[in-house]
């Protein structure tokens, strides 16, 4: 395609094998990409799914959606439901999962907390190092600060940071985020998000709407 980017290009920054259009290197049928959301990795962004999503049991089927134009920095990290251990009992430790004489012996012994689905937006922005906890729902347009670990939900538009991530603040006033999710720019063809770059780096709400 002249004039803007393919978002099945693998590498869409020529020369440049660090940063990755990240639906290209998915796989896995339980992680869902939108167009144009990259992942940025010196060591290699090919193997996000092995390194970066986190206790991913097929057997339990919780998925990880993340939206369209998101951007992901280096070593942002997805914890899964499989992560989580049953605290029902005086320990926590799995004796099951060894088999045995160490398997079979208590009714649910599989038994653990499943939060859901984890669901990023659009146009999240994920700073580096941040961890999302299993479960979570991160609103379009949210900044999330390096090295902040999410593990509760984030409103749309807000600026999150810390461990756990709080919110600092929200980008924009309540009428321009009431806007800004109504239009979704995002869902747009390219072609339409392409001549209208100007209005939405520029902040222009009403040239937005005008569409």
């Amino acid at each position: 395609m002249a004039g803007y980017p393919n978002p099945m290009a693998r590498y869409p920054l020529k020369d440049i094998d660090r940063l990755v259009f990240l639906k290209t290197v998915i796989t896995n049928p339980l992680i869902e990409v939108g167009d144009y959301t990259y992942y940025d990795d010196p060591d290699g962004p090919e193997n996000f799914e092995q390194e970066n999503v986190l206790y991913h049991f097929p057997f339990i089927g919780d998925r990880l959606r993340i939206g369209k134009f998101c951007q992901i920095a280096a070593r942002t990290k997805f914890v899964m439901n499989g992560g989580n251990h049953a605290q029902k009992g005086f320990t926590t430790f799995p004796f099951f999962i060894f088999g045995g004489e160490w398997a079979g012996r208590v009714e649910g012994e599989t038994d653990h907390e499943v939060r859901g689905d984890t669901a990023i937006g659009n146009d999240v922005w994920m700073g580096y190092d941040s961890l999302i906890m299993p479960g979570v729902t991160i609103g379009d347009g949210v900044i999330i600060g390096s090295r902040s670990v999410v593990t509760k939900d984030v409103p749309p538009y807000s600026i999150v940071a810390g461990n756990p991530a709080e919110v600092v603040r929200r980008r924009f006033d309540d009428q321009t985020i009431e806007a800004l999710l109504d239009i979704r720019w995002w869902d747009w063809d390219v072609e339409t998000v392409t001549s209208h770059i100007p209005a939405i780096l520029g902040a222009d709400i009403e040239a937005l709407k005008a569409i």
